[in-house]
């Protein structure tokens, strides 16, 4: 579950909508969306970090890989509601970082999510350390 811990990283915001094939037959958020909302919120953070997934793989030879998902629901988003999904870094390992994730609609939290992500190495996909740049933009 979301941990207590202050971040080490601001909070980013990333804007989604909600779509048709977001919902199931009563025009609610199927559960399993949330993970692929966290998921494209994740990569834009990365991206306005200066880290794009693709390059981390080509360049450095690391990708992220999650080694866990608690996600905790409050509140259902409908069709077309417009979202913002919050990623924030909750802790910072060697080879591995916690992620604070929420969906607010406005000022209303719908979704709390925590998530760890591991950094392993593309060919072998054992554990790694972080690349030192994006740690060092992490502070």
């Amino acid at each position: 579950m979301p941990s207590t811990r202050a971040p080490v990283a601001p909070e980013f915001r990333w804007p989604i909508r909600v779509y048709w094939e977001d919902t199931d037959a009563g025009g609610i958020v199927y559960y399993a969306n949330y993970l692929k909302y966290f998921e494209r919120a994740r990569t834009e953070w990365l991206r306005s970090l200066g880290f794009e997934q693709e390059r981390l793989r080509r360049e450095l030879g690391a990708v992220f890989v999650v080694a866990d998902a608690g996600v905790r629901y409050l509140r259902p988003a409908r069709l077309d509601d417009c979202l913002e999904v919050g990623t924030c870094v909750v802790e910072l390992r060697k080879a591995s970082l916690q992620i604070g994730q929420q969906v607010w609609r406005g000022a209303e939290l719908l979704v709390q999510g925590s998530i760890r992500l591991g950094c392993v190495d593309v060919a072998s996909f054992k554990p790694r350390p972080l690349p030192a740049a994006l740690c060092t933009s992490l502070g």
